[in-house]
C-alpha cells in the first residue's frame, strides 16, 4: 500500500496540485524542492539548492528545474511546466501525469499515448548532487528522451534576470557538460548515465513567475538560462540516471549510486515513518559539525527551536552522540549570547529571556531517553551558571522580584517567542511577568534541586529549593485568573492580561508544575475549549476581538496576524503532555484523535511534513515555512507519549 499517493484527477487540477509541495534534503545543507507536478511556485524552489562557501555558506539555487521530453515519430511531448504572466502555463506537461507517490522517493508516472515514463528523484546523502532516474515502462515505437536544464545560479532570497555578466559557455565532461555562470560559484556538472548528444541551444526564458512570492508581496518574476538539451535513445524497460552536482562523476556508476541511495531511505509507509523522514531533514552535517535547522526554506539555526525540537526529533533514533553534539553546541551558544555580565541581564544580540531556561527542559528529556547518562556531570556547571545569572539580577529590565518570579521588560522590544514587530513596535506586547517564562523558571529550579539531592549537594540544593518554594507560592497568587479559570498571559504591576493564549500550557506540561491538580485541570479544559484545533493550539481565542483567523497579505499584514490567532503545532505536544498528566490512560482516546488531525495534514502544503503555522479558522491551511522542526518533533513526541501510556 502506498501511504502518500495522488492520482490523475488531483494532479491535473492546478488549484490542488500547485499547493502541494515536496522537500528533500541531503542532510548537509542542500535541498531539492518544488510542487508535486514539478512547477516551481517559490523563489526558494529548485532541483539543486546548495550552500556556497564563497558566499558565507548561504544557499543558492544552481539548477532551478529540468524539463523532460519524449519524442516519437518526430513528435515532441514536453513533460515540464512553468508559469508565465496571466496564469499562462507552458508547457503543460502535468496533463500527462498519471500518478504521484513518495513512499521511498518522489515518483511521478507520465502516460503519453502508448508511452509510460516513470521518474524518481533523490539527493545523494551529504553530497551536493541530485539524481533523477527515468524508466520507460511502456513504448511501442522507437523513443528518444530529452533533458533540458534551467539554470539560476542565485541566492534563494533573490531572483535573477537576463544579463551580460553571466558566463553561458560550457565545457564538455563525460556524458555531459559543466558550467559556472558567475565567479565564486562551483561548477555545475550535468551528466547522464548513457552517452547521447548535447545540442547547444543557449537561451534565456524570460518572465517565469512564482505566485507564492507574488501572494507574499515580494518580486516574483525571473529569467532562467537554458544552455540546450541532452538527447538519447531510450528503450522499453530501460532506466537512465541524470546527475546534477558540484563535482564530476563517472557516468557508468550513476545507476549503482542511485540504487545504493534508495536503500538508505526509510519508506514513508506510515505516519510515523513519514515524520521520521521529515525529522532527518533538519539534521545538517557539514564541515565536521552537526546542527539542527529550524525549518525550510529560509530558516537557519534558532536556539529556542533547537532546544524544543531536539528531544522529539531524536525520540526514535537512539543516536545519543548526535543528541549530545547538537545540545553541546546549543549550550555553548546560550552561554555566549545570553549569560551577560551586566545588571540588565540582556545582551544586545539576545532577543528573548526564556531561551536559557529551555536548556533545562532539553536536559530533562535527554535524561529520559538515556537514563544511564550522568547529566549533572556533563551539564551541571552550565545549569548553575544559568541559574546564578538570573538570581543575581535584582535591578534593570530583567530581574528576580521579591516574589521569586522572573520579570522582563524592554520598551519596544518583544522578549518572548511571540516576537513579531510592525512599524518598530511589538505586535504581541507581553512585558513584565510572562506566564511561560515563569513556568520554565520554576521547572528549572525544581529540576536542578532534584539533581543536587541525587548527587548529595546539600548546600546548593537548599538555596535553589528555597527559591523554588517561593516561586511556587507566588505563581498561582500572581497568575491565577479566577474568572476565566486559567492563567493570565502576563502581569505587569497592576496590569493583568486576561487574553486566553497557549503560553500557559507549559505551566501544566513541564515535569515540575507550580499548579495544584485542580487548577491544572481547569487550565487544560480552557485551552481545549478555546484554542485547540486539529493542527495545534491557536495563539489567541476566537472570542477575543483582536483575533485574526487568516494569515495572508504582505509581510506587514502577516506579522500582524502571526500571533493573534494562528495555530502552532509545536504547542500541541505540550498540550498532549498536559492532558495526559491529568487524565492518564483515560485521556488516550482523545490524544489519538488529535494525532489523526496531523496525519491528514501530511498530504497538504508540503507532503509528509508540517508547516510553520496554520490559519486559526478552518480548514486551517498551512502557512509560513513549509517544514518546521519543532512542529514535526511535537507530533513525534505525541506518538511516543501514546506508546508510553499504552
Amino acid at each position: 500500500m502506498t501511504y502518500l499517493k495522488l492520482d490523475k484527477t488531483k494532479l491535473v487540477n492546478l488549484e490542488y496540485s500547485l499547493h502541494r509541495e515536496v522537500l528533500r534534503t541531503n542532510r548537509a545543507g542542500s535541498y531539492c524542492s518544488t510542487t508535486v507536478i514539478g512547477c516551481n511556485t517559490r523563489k526558494y524552489h529548485g532541483m539543486l539548492v546548495c550552500p556556497v562557501a564563497h558566499f558565507g555558506g548561504g544557499r543558492f539555487v544552481l539548477l532551478s528545474s529540468l524539463d523532460l521530453s519524449l519524442v516519437q515519430h518526430q513528435q515532441v511531448f514536453n513533460l515540464g511546466i512553468h508559469k508565465y504572466q496571466g496564469s499562462h502555463y507552458e508547457p503543460k506537461g502535468h496533463k500527462y501525469l498519471e500518478s504521484y507517490d513518495m513512499e521511498v522517493t518522489p515518483r511521478r508516472v507520465y502516460r503519453v499515448g502508448g508511452m509510460v515514463l516513470s521518474t524518481e528523484i533523490l539527493l545523494v546523502e551529504e553530497e551536493d548532487q541530485v539524481l533523477l532516474r527515468v524508466t520507460l515502462e511502456e513504448a511501442h515505437s522507437p523513443t528518444l528522451i530529452r533533458f533540458k536544464p534551467f539554470l539560476a545560479f542565485r541566492s534563494v532570497h533573490e531572483l535573477t534576470q537576463q544579463n551580460m555578466v553571466a558566463n553561458t559557455r560550457y565545457e564538455e565532461v563525460p556524458n555531459g557538460i559543466r558550467l559556472q555562470m558567475y565567479e565564486g560559484f562551483p561548477h555545475l556538472h550535468l551528466q547522464v548515465s548513457k552517452a547521447g548528444e548535447f545540442l547547444a541551444l543557449p537561451d534565456w526564458y524570460r518572465g517565469m513567475e512564482y505566485f507564492k512570492e507574488q501572494n507574499r508581496g515580494y518580486p516574483f518574476k525571473e529569467d532562467l538560462f537554458a544552455p540546450g538539451y541532452f538527447e538519447m535513445e531510450i528503450k522499453k524497460g530501460e532506466s537512465l540516471v541524470f546527475s546534477a552536482g558540484t563535482f564530476p562523476v563517472k557516468p557508468g556508476g550513476l545507476k549503482t549510486r542511485f540504487t545504493k541511495e534508495v536503500k538508505k531511505r526509510i519508506p514513508r509507509d506510515t505516519m510515523l515513518h513519514s515524520l521520521l523522514n521529515a525529522a532527518e531533514q533538519f539534521v545538517q552535517r557539514r564541515e565536521g559539525r552537526i546542527k539542527l535547522l529550524a525549518g525550510y526554506h529560509w530558516y537557519q539555526e534558532r536556539l529556542r527551536d533547537t532546544l524544543v525540537a531536539l528531544p522529539g526529533l531524536m525520540a526514535y533514533s537512539g543516536r545519543r552522540e548526535d543528541f549530545l553534539a547538537i545540545l553541546d553546541h546549543a549550550v555553548a551558544e546560550v552561554r555566549r549570547i545570553y549569560i551577560a555580565e551586566n545588571n540588565l541581564g540582556l545582551r544586545p544580540e539576545a532577543k528573548d529571556v526564556d531561551v536559557p531556561l529551555w536548556v533545562f527542559y532539553t536536559i530533562q528529556e535527554l535524561e529520559l531517553q538515556f537514563p544511564d547518562l550522568d547529566v549533572c556531570s556533563r551539564y551541571g556547571a552550565t545549569m548553575v551558571e544559568i541559574l546564578q545569572h538570573y538570581m543575581r539580577l535584582k535591578d534593570g529590565c530583567v530581574r528576580i522580584e521579591a516574589s521569586g518570579l522572573l520579570y522582563a521588560r524592554v520598551e519596544g522590544r518583544p522578549l518572548t517567542w511571540m516576537d513579531a514587530v510592525v512599524d518598530g513596535q511589538p505586535v504581541t506586547w507581553r512585558p513584565g511577568l510572562a506566564v511561560e517564562i515563569n513556568a520554565l523558571w520554576y521547572n528549572a529550579l525544581r529540576y536542578y534541586a532534584t539533581l543536587c539531592k541525587r548527587h548529595g549537594r546539600k548546600e546548593e540544593r537548599q538555596q535553589v529549593a528555597d527559591l523554588a518554594a517561593r516561586v511556587e507560592q507566588s505563581f498561582a497568587e500572581v497568575f491565577w485568573n479566577e474568572e476565566e479559570g486559567c492563567l493570565y498571559d502576563y502581569v505587569d504591576g497592576e496590569e493583568k492580561d486576561a487574553s486566553i493564549r497557549p503560553n500557559q500550557v507549559l505551566a501544566v506540561a513541564l515535569r515540575f508544575s507550580a499548579l495544584d491538580a485542580e487548577k491544572a485541570k481547569s487550565v487544560v479544559d480552557v485551552l481545549k475549549k478555546e484554542l485547540l484545533t486539529s493542527r495545534g493550539l491557536r495563539t489567541l481565542s476566537p472570542s477575543d476581538p483582536r483575533y485574526l483567523g487568516v494569515l495572508e497579505g504582505n509581510q506587514r499584514e502577516r506579522d500582524l496576524a502571526l500571533h493573534q490567532g494562528s495555530v502552532y503545532p509545536w504547542l500541541a505536544g505540550f498540550f498532549a503532555e498536559a492532558y495526559l498528566n491529568i487524565h492518564k490512560r483515560g485521556g488516550l482516546p482523545f490524544i489519538k484523535r488529535m494525532v489523526e488531525g496531523f496525519e491528514e495534514e501530511l498530504g497538504n502544503h508540503c507532503m509528509s511534513t508540517l508547516s510553520e503555522c496554520y490559519n486559526g479558522n478552518p480548514p486551517h491551511l498551512g502557512k509560513g515555512a513549509v517544514s518546521m522542526a519543532w512542529n514535526v518533533a511535537a507530533v513525534i513526541r505525541i506518538i511516543k507519549l501514546i506508546e508510553k501510556y499504552n
